[in-house]
């Protein structure tokens, strides 16, 4: 189960930020989060971030995403700067049925996908009834 964390002040610190050019708060990425199957999907925007920019940590059941998008050097002058530059960040609380030792992660097109399984103790699975007398007591393992 993926928890979300909220942060009523996220979007006008995003104003803010958009405005007056401050960096002292990373920038949070957008997402997506889904289930297909036995495998919970993330996808985080990343466009214009270099693959070695990113850090993955998990930690207790604490995902983080850090990457940096970092302007070109050069000899020229910026024109116009819509795009946020600068630190990027976001954690997310993942639930205890998932894996957390089996993440995959991949980069392409400026999407940083996640694919977390969930562990084997949270699928479900059988659980066999035998038959047995009115003396005989049936112990049910999970």
């Amino acid at each position: 189960m993926l928890l979300r964390t909220t942060d009523p002040f996220r979007d006008f610190d995003r104003l803010a930020q958009q405005l007056l050019g401050t960096t002292n708060r990373p920038t949070v990425m957008p997402m997506d989060a889904w289930r297909e199957g036995d495998t919970f999907m993330i996808e985080f925007d990343l466009p214009g971030v270099a693959k070695d920019s990113i850090d993955l940590d998990v930690e207790r059941n604490v995902l983080t995403v850090r990457a940096e998008r970092v302007p070109n050097n050069g000899d020229w002058e910026m024109l116009a700067s819509e795009r946020p530059r600068g630190v990027f960040s976001r954690q997310l609380v993942l639930g205890d049925n998932l894996d957390l030792e089996h993440i995959e992660a991949s980069y392409d097109g400026g999407v940083l996908k996640l694919r977390v399984p969930v562990a084997e103790k949270a699928k479900p699975r059988k659980i066999e009834v035998q038959a047995g007398g009115s003396e005989q007591r049936t112990a049910i393992e999970a």
